[in-house]
C-alpha cells in the first residue's frame, strides 16, 4: 500500500515567482505547479518566460501557469507584475523572489557608484519592495509564505564579489525583520542561500577546470549544485510542511558551509 500525504500539497496557491525563467527560479517555479500551485513565471524577457510557461502547462496537463515581464528594479514594474498576478489568479498566497544582479567582479576599492546601487537596488531594495506589495494579501488571510533568495556568499568577504555578498547578507536581515514583524499575523518569511550552482549566473565561478577541483574538493558532497536541487525545498517552504519556520537561512550547499 502506497503512501497518501497532503503535506506538500499546493492545489490553490497563487504563487508568484521572479528570475524563473531559466535556472533555479525555472525548476522551482516547474516544481510548485507539479505540485498544484498556479505560478507567474517572471523576468526581464518575455519569450523566456513563455517557453517556461508552455513547458509547465504541458506536462502539468492545464493552463497552470502565465509569463508577466519584469525589471526588478523598476517599482512601477513591480506593481504592475502584483496587480496582474492578482487579476490573472487571485490573492497571493507565496512569493519566490528570486532574481538579482552581479554587475561588478572584482575589488571593493574598484567598484562604481552605479554598480554598486545597482546590486543593492536590485538585490535588497526590490525585494523589500515585492514583499511589502504582496503581503497584504497574506497578512489578510492570516496565512503566507516568502522566498528570498540569498547566498552563502553572504557568510564571508569576497576579494571579487564583495558588493553583492553583502547584499544577499542584507537580504537575509530583511527577512529576519520581516519575520519579525508578520508572524504573529501567520506569514512567514524565509531566505534560501544556495552555495555554487551551474547556472548561468554562476558561470564565472565553475566554469574552470582548477576552480571546479578546488570548490568540489572542498564540498561534502563533491560535486556542485544544480538547479534541480532547489524544487524540493521551494515545495517545502510554500507547503504546510514548514508551518513552524520562519526567519531562517537554508543553506543548499553540498555541506560546504555546514559551520556557518
Amino acid at each position: 500500500m502506497g503512501i497518501t500525504t497532503n503535506l506538500f500539497d499546493l492545489t490553490g496557491q497563487v504563487v508568484l515567482t521572479t528570475g524563473s525563467s531559466k535556472g533555479m527560479g525555472r525548476c522551482m517555479a516547474m516544481s510548485l505547479a507539479e505540485h498544484g500551485a498556479r505560478v507567474v513565471v517572471s523576468s526581464r524577457k518575455l519569450d523566456q518566460c513563455q517557453e517556461v510557461v508552455e513547458e509547465i502547462n504541458q506536462a502539468c496537463g492545464e493552463a497552470r501557469a502565465i509569463g508577466l515581464a519584469c525589471n526588478i528594479g523598476y517599482k512601477e514594474q513591480l506593481e504592475e507584475l502584483v496587480a496582474k498576478t492578482r487579476e490573472a489568479f487571485g490573492p497571493i498566497d507565496t512569493l519566490v523572489s528570486n532574481a538579482g544582479v552581479n554587475p561588478f567582479y572584482g575589488s571593493m576599492s574598484d567598484i562604481p557608484d552605479a554598480a554598486f546601487d545597482k546590486t543593492m537596488n536590485s538585490n535588497v531594495r526590490s525585494n523589500h519592495w515585492l514583499c511589502q506589495m504582496v503581503a497584504p494579501d497574506m497578512l489578510a488571510k492570516g496565512k503566507g509564505s516568502i522566498m528570498v533568495t540569498s547566498s552563502t556568499g553572504a557568510f564571508a568577504g569576497s576579494e571579487t564579489l564583495g558588493a553583492y555578498n553583502i547584499s544577499k547578507l542584507a537580504d537575509i536581515a530583511l527577512v529576519r525583520n520581516l519575520a519579525l514583524e508578520w508572524g504573529p499575523s501567520g506569514v512567514r518569511v524565509n531566505a534560501i542561500c544556495p552555495g555554487l550552482i551551474k547556472t548561468d549566473f554562476a558561470k564565472a565561478l565553475w566554469d574552470n577546470p582548477e576552480a571546479a577541483e578546488r570548490v568540489t574538493t572542498a564540498t561534502p558532497l563533491r560535486r556542485f549544485g544544480e538547479s534541480e536541487d532547489f524544487s524540493g525545498i521551494v515545495v517545502y517552504l510554500a507547503s504546510d510542511a514548514s508551518t513552524y519556520m520562519t526567519g531562517q537561512a537554508l543553506t543548499i550547499c553540498g555541506g560546504s558551509h555546514m559551520y556557518r
